[in-house]
């Protein structure tokens, strides 16, 4: 069941009820724009990952910049995006499993659906799923980039599946699924950079291949907020599929740029706002925001509006700041900004965005795909 919205259009900053998920509209529309502005002119498309804000509303926003559609994780938040209006949706993943196929080729009647393969099983029950829907789905071959994760490793593997989908009757090889999520949080320029030229690598050489043996791959599609200028630069992804950057998070927040300084391409402009619910001690303040309110698993958040306190420990409704300085401003019913260690499971946590220009709450946000993690 959908909770009411924690606050009104209208209201002031204040009166948004807590523990409540808001943005900051001013700064997503900065990191939106610097994206878009970064990648013009290098030959990439960016198909960001919805799977971070699970909001439709927030989708055609990026597609209003130039997107070509979005990404997402699962077939129940491709679901979302559709019916939401989004016409571009490549699911990013695998999907096994009867009732899973058949909701994913009912999507793909009236909207453009891609998927990813990494095994000929797969290949073999959507080329039946599709011939059963009456679609043909274009189908992206997954290769490991290093995260040991899903995928066949680069090269003969990668060339079996495309050869496999050339011969399905209800299938089409769309390209490459190239992401290498973990190198996304390495925290010095200089590591990202070496583990995506890694990426590059690989992919060319499976690219190349596959040229060779008279398969075309018109798209190699990963990337991501960490490492994308590296993909954009490389002359061999066609395709950027950012998440985190509209909001960024306290995890982003620790990687370096190459002179050393923390990473500012991006900025927050996502927050848990929290109302401090008790001062037992000088110490310490508890906020009404614990386990059941942040992804705790990238670490704590960091508070954005007190320098003197820390988020040092969360229980499912409360969290514990430990004070450092008597001159914090922190009473009783004070509210605070807290930057999630990780946006996206703590997005999953909530009904709404609450949408801030200034003082003012200019719009109130679904997260549709709350929870859509089927």
């Amino acid at each position: 069941m959908t909770t009411r919205p924690p606050a009104e259009i209208g209201m002031s900053l204040d009166e948004i009820d807590t523990p409540s998920l808001v943005i900051d509209l001013d700064a997503f529309e900065r990191n939106l724009r610097r994206l878009a502005d970064r990648v013009q002119g290098k030959g990439v498309r960016l198909r960001p990952h919805a799977k971070t804000h699970k909001c439709p509303v927030i989708a055609l926003k990026q597609i209003e910049l130039g997107a070509v559609g979005v990404c997402v994780q699962k077939v129940s938040e491709a679901e979302a995006m559709v019916y939401g209006g989004v016409r571009d949706v490549l699911v990013t993943n695998e999907i096994v499993g009867r009732q899973k196929l058949r909701r994913l080729m009912a999507l793909a009647t009236t909207a453009r659906i891609g998927v990813c393969v990494d095994d000929p099983a797969q290949i073999a029950d959507l080329d039946t799923a599709a011939g059963e829907a009456g679609v043909t789905m274009p189908v992206h071959v997954e290769i490991n980039m290093g995260g040991n994760r899903c995928g066949v490793e680069p090269g003969a593997p990668a060339l079996d599946l495309a050869r496999r989908l050339g011969d399905s009757r209800h299938l089409s090889f769309a390209g490459l699924q190239a992401y290498h999520g973990s190198a996304q949080h390495l925290r010095t320029w200089a590591e990202r950079q070496q583990a995506i030229s890694g990426a590059v690598d690989k992919a060319a050489m499976t690219r190349d291949l596959l040229a060779q043996n008279g398969i075309a791959c018109d798209s190699i599609t990963g990337a991501g907020t960490g490492t994308f200028e590296f993909e954009a630069g490389s002359g061999v992804y066609t395709e950027l599929q950012c998440g985190s950057y509209i909001f960024m998070d306290a995890d982003y927040g620790r990687n370096f740029d190459q002179d050393g300084s923390p990473t500012h391409v991006f900025e927050p402009s996502l927050f848990v706002w929290a109302t401090v619910m008790s001062r037992p001690r000088a110490e310490h303040a508890i906020v009404d925001a614990g386990l059941k309110a942040l992804g705790m698993d990238s670490g704590p958040p960091t508070v954005w509006d007190e320098p003197a306190a820390t988020y040092e420990r969360a229980s499912d409704e409360h969290g514990r700041l430990g004070i450092a300085a008597a001159t914090n401003r922190l009473n009783l019913g004070d509210k605070i900004r807290l930057v999630p260690g990780h946006c996206d499971p703590t997005v999953n946590l909530y009904d709404w965005y609450v949408a801030v220009r200034g003082d003012r709450v200019e719009a109130v946000w679904p997260i549709t795909a709350r929870g859509a993690v089927y």
